[in-house]
């Protein structure tokens, strides 16, 4: 079956960096287009970014545009996530999401929850001030 498995998330001062990985298995990873969104506390789940099944193509919400790099490994099957600049209001738990577009456009990036069809369990991410 399809597993996406989030790490890298833990504790860190405001303005450092975390890395997180989503390594996925039981699927063709390079069909699938994949993306990073968070939960904070009493809020609901948002768009943090995505990529494009080539790696070609990525997408941003505002709030990360110029602090966070989404990008992919398709050798490995693997998605990454560097945060940069980090801010308290960064902390949520981030989970990574994948959608099947192959016969799609390489430059669809979808952005809403319901258009994913498989999620990972989540990662912690703690922005201390």
């Amino acid at each position: 079956q399809v597993q996406l498995v989030e790490s890298g998330g833990g504790l860190v001062q405001a303005g450092g960096s975390l890395r997180l990985s989503c390594a996925a298995s039981g699927l063709t990873f390079s069909r699938y287009t994949m993306g990073w969104f968070r939960q904070a506390p009493g809020k609901e789940r948002e768009f943090v970014a995505a990529i494009s099944r080539s790696g070609g193509s990525t997408y941003y919400a505002d709030s990360v545009k110029g602090r966070f790099t989404i990008s992919r490994d398709n050798a490995k099957n693997t998605m990454y996530l560097q945060m940069n600049s980090l801010k308290p209001e960064n902390t949520a738990v981030y989970y990574c999401a994948a959608k099947n577009t192959y016969y799609d456009s390489d430059y669809y990036l979808p952005r809403q929850t319901n258009d994913y069809e498989y999620w990972g369990q989540g990662t912690q991410v703690t922005v201390s001030s």
